[in-house]
């Protein structure tokens, strides 16, 4: 594979250092680096793919910058909300967009795994998503969780906004049919668990993933980015990159 120029947004924080590092083990160049203040424009045209690890409220900057560039973004910022996706829509008109909320391969097939069960399994099975991180993460849930909620609504058929339980706390009732539930935990320097509960009548199964270093994600984040150069304008997924 040629070597290629990647530009980071959100370079100093902790997903951006183990970019930097999965850049260089995989032969290709930093080309450049910005965090909170910068701007990616100046730079945008130097490199050959964008990786955005930063903060929601700068998605739409470095999505024209890409645009104005037209150069292909892979985004990795989690905590995004609805207007971040018609962002990311509206780009992928343009260039070649490609957003998880998780780049690791392993969870990328549990999602899929996720999604066949729920397909199967009727709606006499709850199911759960649980997920635990360190202590210094801002979102909740995860953005992970969310992918993972995501497929299991997509296997029933359902949307997951319309069918979301979280936050459970004081006098509930009971768990509605159909539900797709979160619990979020937090603490101590946890890069990532995660486990999908499917619980039905006298038996449950369970789908989970452990991360044990975040360089699981840059790697994955790394090959997302070789595979979408070239690739027409468009959205994109980690399913796509293994073919799934």
């Amino acid at each position: 594979m040629a070597q290629l120029k990647f530009g980071v947004i959100g370079h100093k924080g902790r997903m951006g250092r183990a970019l930097e590092a999965a850049i260089s083990e995989a032969g290709h160049e930093l080309g450049f680096g910005v965090d909170a203040g910068g701007s990616i424009a100046p730079f945008a045209a130097q490199c050959d793919v964008l990786v955005d690890f930063s903060a929601p409220d700068a998605l739409g900057a470095n999505l024209e910058a890409a645009r104005q560039a037209g150069k292909p973004i892979v985004i990795g910022t989690t905590g995004l909300e609805e207007p971040h996706f018609v962002m990311l829509a509206e780009a992928a008109r343009a260039v070649p967009v490609l957003q998880s909320g998780n780049f690791s391969l392993g969870v990328t097939l549990l999602a899929h795994l996720v999604h066949e069960a729920a397909a199967r399994l009727g709606p006499e099975w709850d199911i759960e998503v649980l997920e635990m991180h360190h202590r210094m993460k801002v979102d909740a849930p995860s953005g992970t969780a969310k992918l993972l909620g995501e497929a299991a609504a997509k296997g029933r058929g359902i949307a997951l906004a319309d069918n979301m339980e979280s936050g459970r706390h004081g006098l509930t009732g009971a768990r509605r049919e159909g539900a797709i539930g979160f619990a979020t935990l937090r603490g101590g320097t946890v890069a990532g668990e995660h486990a999908v509960i499917f619980a039905g009548p006298e038996e449950r199964l369970t789908l989970a993933h452990s991360a044990e270093n975040r360089m699981i994600f840059a790697r994955g984040a790394v090959k997302a980015a070789a595979w979408i150069i070239g690739k027409p304008a468009g959205r994109y997924t980690m399913h796509d990159v293994l073919g799934l």
